[in-house]
């Protein structure tokens, strides 16, 4: 019987489930038999006549002029997106960093984090606060997360040597305490070759 309640409560989920998706707004309607269709929507009008009504006229994109695309300039290259630095940091996110160190200080783990992670939705290409993060998380012992913070912030170094350098030492530690000794070597490596 146990097994029978079961089967007819899985066959009832599926009918649930099935049906929802057939009834969905905006799901595909396919009569079965019959030809008829839906009338097709009206085409957009592309007047630019008043037609006593509030609305904008649409234009299709083939009316509307084209406009060149910029040129690099002579000293400009088509070089990827990415950036050489990390984003420097706004005089907010700033503010929210120095307050989180003094939080650190105080030895008030989760205002610091609070503040930080309001600092990297401010900044959010900024490596400073990524390691920041880090250290917060580290004096919290959650290393897990420490280290993770630390590999984004030294994939948003850029080319900032001093930057990747820090990163890689943080890194170091974090896996040395987390007990990762051949990552933590790897790591001390990366940081002596900059």
């Amino acid at each position: 019987m146990k097994y029978r309640v079961i089967g007819l409560a899985g066959t009832f989920s599926a009918l649930l489930i099935l049906s929802g998706c057939a009834s969905s707004p905006g799901g595909i309607y396919v009569p079965i038999g019959g030809e008829r269709r839906a009338p097709a929507p009206p085409p957009p009008s592309t007047s630019t006549e008043p037609t006593g009504s509030d609305e904008a006229p649409v234009w299709r994109k083939s009316e509307i002029p084209d406009e060149p695309e910029p040129s690099p300039e002579a000293g400009e290259s088509a070089s990827p997106s990415y950036r050489d630095s990390g984003e420097s940091l706004s005089p907010a996110a700033l503010s929210l960093v120095r307050e989180a160190e003094s939080y650190l200080r105080q030895g008030n783990t989760s205002a610091a984090i609070a503040h930080l992670e309001r600092a990297q939705r401010i900044a959010p290409r900024s490596a400073e606060v990524y390691f920041k993060l880090s250290e917060a998380y580290v004096a919290s012992d959650r290393l897990g997360a420490a280290e993770q913070f630390t590999l984004k912030g030294l994939s948003v170094a850029g080319s900032d040597t001093h930057l990747q350098r820090s990163g890689w030492r943080l890194l170091a530690d974090i896996r040395r305490a987390r007990g990762n000794i051949a990552g933590a070597d790897q790591a001390e490596a990366r940081a002596s070759a900059l």
